[in-house]
């Protein structure tokens, strides 16, 4: 999966701090921790007919993050939303766009990890774009073809999956496996050897559990939040279950319960739902998108639809 170049987004207007920049000439200084250590925290939000679907949850998420961080200054939520909405207005945004909304600790006074060296900040980077979900192309008739990574996910005691930060290294590496495995992602382990996410999603499967109970009925699956981010989009699936009585559970999860599950798929922001086909040359249950995963998909977008923080009159 390789996402393309949407005309749309040419002449994009990019708010730093206020200020609201063309695409080809938007920049932060080389002092910024962001360039320096990777040192911010980011959110990535979804405008759905001029409404952005569980604002406040994600603002929450960049909140706490900026917080075990320890930064010093951390926008309220009306400032956010207030530059969230310059930003839209200025692009002429109210549906299918993706917002990726960027904290750093600051501009430093010299080259140094040492945050006591940031006397200016935070910075703050509101990007809009047009950008429909990211796998619907990827998808087809055949899903998503994903594969294991030998990239281990950090537990929380070595760096907290649950801080929403811009080092994206373990990802990164993560998806140059993928890419040279000729797959759309990669799947991510924790440092035992269960699954935990994708590289860039949370990950679902679906089958029967426990698997020889002699009980049919399919039940939602993820990982734990013990080596992946508490997941938005994860969080509403797992709602839209217990809202409609589908069993769902979080527990560990073997990659042996992955290659024998009925239906997988990936949620997240960027991609909303995308149906998994095949891992690690495993085709997944029948190589079709599985009813319980078309089910989801169509209470995930009613959801939207009638969900959501007005940002676009």
């Amino acid at each position: 999966m390789q996402q393309k170049f949407n005309e749309k987004n040419r002449d994009l207007k990019i708010n730093i701090n206020g200020e609201l920049i063309h695409r080809d000439e938007a920049g932060i200084s080389p002092f910024d921790s962001l360039v320096q250590g990777g040192d911010g925290v980011w959110e990535g939000l979804r405008v759905y007919d001029g409404t952005i679907f569980k604002l406040d949850e994600h603002l929450e998420r960049l909140r706490r993050s900026a917080k075990a961080l320890a930064f010093t200054q951390i926008p309220t939520r009306d400032e956010l939303v207030e530059e969230i909405k310059k930003t839209l207005a200025a692009n002429d945004m109210r549906d299918g766009v993706h917002i990726r909304i960027t904290l750093s600790r600051g501009t430093k006074i010299t080259s140094g990890m040492d945050p006591r060296l940031n006397q200016a900040g935070p910075t703050l980077i509101v990007l809009a774009e047009h950008k429909p979900p990211v796998y619907r192309d990827a998808e087809g008739s055949s899903g998503l073809t994903l594969c294991t990574s030998s990239i281990r996910r950090f537990a929380p005691d070595m760096m907290d999956p649950n801080i929403h930060h811009n080092n994206l290294i373990q990802s990164i590496m993560a998806k140059i496996e993928a890419n040279a495995h000729g797959a759309d992602d990669a799947l991510m382990l924790d440092q035992r050897g269960f699954l935990a996410e994708a590289n860039a999603t949370h990950v679902f499967i679906v089958s029967p559990y426990p698997a020889h109970a002699g009980d049919d009925t399919p039940v939602v699956q993820t990982p734990t939040t013990a080596a992946c981010p508490e997941g938005i989009t994860r969080q509403t699936i797992i709602d839209i279950c217990h809202e409609h009585d589908i069993p769902c559970v979080e527990r560990d999860i073997s990659m042996t319960h992955v290659y024998n599950a009925d239906e997988c798929f990936t949620t997240g922001t960027m991609g909303e739902l995308a149906w998994v086909g095949k891992i690690d040359g495993r085709v997944i249950g029948d190589g079709k998108m599985g009813a319980v995963t078309k089910r989801l998909s169509e209470l995930f977008v009613e959801k939207t639809k009638s969900e959501g923080v007005r940002v676009v009159s």
